[in-house]
């Protein structure tokens, strides 16, 4: 585990590097969740054996999360969410105190839910991030945020999953260079046989097409 210093706070997260990476990615968690999240997780193994860097965070403090655990304030609270991961970005850019050799490295997001929202939204403020992927994401909370991004977004949602589907079909109109996914037969949270899997190697694809040593 390691502890990320950011002006407003500071965040618990599990890094995984890989020898001559890729890239890194940083997972944005949905709503209610955190970096122990066994799908987040099961796609950072995933990410890691194709040859990129993960970065599993959690982007509320334990303060922050025993009260959102009482309210579900703080994980719609897009902006927060999208500042706390800019300040991500911009650490592991500069080469993280623990891990110096993040510097240098593209940069992609991974979204979850409502953590989708915050990694568009905070691709919108930082060009230089290098692709985006959303997980039965909630693009459309991102807002305005969606014709500013200029990273290529893959949108995976889940085909028994019609409303975020219907949501995600609506937001890839608005992102300038988007594709859309779907998993067959996937519910919201892809507990189908072989739907996670899917979302893996999609992922994967994505990640090494856009951010491998900086194609």
């Amino acid at each position: 585990m390691i502890t990320l210093k950011l002006p407003d706070a500071e965040l618990n997260g599990d890094l995984a590097i890989p020898d001559d990476p890729a890239g890194m990615v940083v997972f944005a968690h949905g709503s209610g969740s955190s970096r122990h999240s066994p799908r987040n997780r099961a796609v950072a193994e995933g990410l890691n054996a194709a040859g990129i860097g993960t970065l599993l965070l959690d982007l509320l403090t334990e303060q922050e999360d025993q009260v959102d655990r009482v309210t579900a304030a703080l994980r719609f609270d897009i902006e927060l969410l999208a500042m706390r991961l800019i300040g991500t970005v911009d650490a592991l850019a500069e080469g993280l105190e623990s891990a110096p050799h993040t510097a240098g490295l593209r940069i992609g997001l991974f979204g979850a839910s409502t953590g989708a929202a915050a990694a568009l939204a905070a691709a919108a403020a930082r060009p230089d991030i290098g692709a985006v992927v959303s997980r039965g994401g909630r693009p459309d909370l991102a807002g305005p945020s969606l014709p500013r991004v200029r990273a290529p977004v893959l949108l995976i949602v889940g085909g028994a999953d019609p409303e975020v589907l219907r949501l995600n079909e609506q937001a890839r109109q608005q992102l300038d260079a988007a594709e859309l996914h779907i998993v067959s037969g996937a519910t919201h949270l892809f507990e189908e046989p072989g739907a996670l899997e899917e979302v893996t190697t999609q992922a994967a694809d994505w990640f090494n097409r856009h951010l491998d040593h900086g194609n």
